[in-house]
């Protein structure tokens, strides 16, 4: 899809192009209104190409991330989360859980809202008495305590669990049985 934007953005900014130096005035020394409009027309243009051309889907698939979780989960984001504050917090038991058939359903990589996971994200499934009765709500971001950086709810559980998170661990069994089951607090805003 970013490539199909990107496509058809340089199209338009080869005809605002064509535009500007078609206005231009012969002697080149003084801009007519119109293209002086167009300039900064195609200025703002080449601001919003160079935004998608950083944004460009990296080949490594576990930096692969919705464009909507990027800006949060980068690297030097968990320096910056250290100091915000946050106005609700929970004691829950976490598990851990991964893209396996045996462990979620016949679609292991789309959560219960439709979002794609893809290993590496930092994301959480919660119990549905964390959105209904605590106030969790889909995409919002969460702290869990002893853990760096800042996971999205993104998946649900089923109904029969309260008070409980999974932590999502991309392929890696090994690494969800590593963690096994613990008492963690959760703080979000």
């Amino acid at each position: 899809m970013l490539v199909k934007t990107m496509k058809g953005f340089i199209s338009v900014l080869a005809l605002v192009l064509a535009a500007t130096t078609a206005n231009a005035t012969p002697s080149g020394n003084a801009l007519s209104k119109n293209n002086t409009a167009n300039k900064a027309q195609l200025s703002q243009l080449e601001a919003v190409y160079e935004a998608l051309i950083k944004e460009k889907p990296a080949r490594n698939f576990a930096n692969r991330q919705p464009a909507i979780l990027k800006a949060s989960f980068s690297p030097n984001a968990s320096a910056s989360n250290k100091s915000k504050t946050f106005s609700k917090r929970l004691h829950v038991t976490a598990t851990a859980y991964t893209s396996h058939v045996d462990q979620t359903d016949s679609t292991p990589n789309i959560a219960a809202w439709g979002d794609r996971l893809y290993p590496g994200m930092k994301s959480i499934a919660v119990s549905r008495d964390l959105l209904y009765v605590y106030g969790l709500k889909h995409g919002q971001k969460v702290r869990i305590k002893g853990l760096d950086g800042e996971y999205a709810v993104l998946d649900k559980m089923n109904k029969r669990w309260k008070k409980k998170i999974d932590i999502y661990m991309g392929m890696d069994k090994r690494k969800a049985f590593q963690w096994g089951r613990r008492k963690v607090e959760i703080l979000w805003n």
